[in-house]
């Protein structure tokens, strides 16, 4: 047990782009009550009910529309950053990647990371922003597991960084270098983050105020605006504002015809980036009346990236490693 392993966490995909496997992915992750905190005598009959028997089906659709050779975007995108994490680190440490809801599991790659000896584990969850119903949940089921294991390891956690100067720069670069690549100059950049109901910031959750340090160290570093909108809402209660699809629909009346917008919450690209944004946001900014429209990608792999976990790495495993 003499070894150091990193398991990089994210929330999780579907198996495949169809109702069955939508269907279960759903069960699982909106039976989680650190994601809908509604008592569950109330919530399983809905669950079980409406939304498992329409919902399944719409979705798979658009997990089509996304869909890799290789397989869910969100898993494809989160091993090649495990693959590249691994090469910068070197063999002094293991690193691997698991997913909240669905495969790989969590509990799997613990295992399996014991297994080969690994007695230190730095759990990161890669989300920016701390939510309970992301970073809380993800360091939850490791938890679980951990609670199985007769021998266990010593574990550090990520801490959220979403002021941490290295994500700053790597978001600036990133930024910089794919509006260099667009035909047009934006009116506006847009930072759509993940929406929650807004009783979980009364309730004391961080997200909303780390969502806006994010933004404006982002605009800072940019040296322009950097307007934020929450994406994704569900259900009837009241959600964080302003909403995403609202505000695209509108920048067009307000006199902005060119928009970029980019997802700084999401570490890689996914169901909610590709389909909701890069493709129903660009027809519903179109169709409002404006000109230009561009999704930037998320930091995924690419180089910013990994000067981004690769310092993280580093710094979060002082004392651990020699050097």
């Amino acid at each position: 047990m003499d070894k150091i392993g990193i398991l990089l966490l994210n929330l999780g995909t579907p198996d495949a782009p169809d109702a069955a496997s939508v269907r279960r992915y759903l069960k699982e992750f909106l039976s989680d009550r650190r994601v809908v905190e509604i008592p569950q005598l109330i919530w399983q009959p809905i669950l079980r009910g409406p939304i498992l028997l329409t919902r399944p089906a719409k979705s798979a659709k658009a997990y089509k529309e996304v869909w890799l050779e290789e397989g869910s975007p969100l898993a494809v995108n989160t091993r090649e950053t495990a693959v590249k994490l691994q090469a910068l680190v070197g063999p002094d440490v293991s690193v691997d990647w698991a997913m909240r809801y669905g495969k790989p599991s969590i509990a799997d790659r613990l295992s399996e990371m014991v297994a080969a000896g690994c007695g230190r584990i730095l759990l990161a969850p890669l989300y920016p922003q701390y939510c309970a119903a992301t970073t809380a949940t993800a360091l939850d089921a490791c938890y679980a597991a951990l609670a199985g294991m007769r021998a266990q390891p010593a574990i550090r956690t990520l801490p959220p960084y979403f002021a941490d100067p290295a994500y700053i720069e790597a978001l600036c670069t990133s930024t910089v270098r794919q509006l260099a690549e667009l035909d047009f100059t934006p009116d506006l950049l847009v930072a759509s983050f993940h929406g929650m109901p807004e009783r979980t910031r009364t309730l004391g959750d961080p997200y909303y105020d780390q969502c806006l340090a994010s933004a404006r160290l982002l605009g800072n570093a940019l040296g322009r605006e950097v307007r934020v909108s929450f994406q994704s809402r569900f259900g009837r209660a009241k959600w964080l504002g302003p909403a995403t699809d609202e505000s695209l629909r509108t920048l067009p009346v307000k006199g902005v015809k060119k928009v970029a917008v980019l997802t700084p919450g999401f570490s890689a690209d996914c169901l909610e980036t590709l389909e909701e944004i890069a493709m129903r946001g660009r027809e519903e900014f179109l169709a409002a009346g404006g000109n230009k429209f561009a999704h930037l990608s998320c930091l995924n792999a690419s180089p910013e990236a990994m000067n981004l976990y690769r310092a993280l790495a580093i710094r979060e495993l002082v004392g651990w490693l020699e050097t």
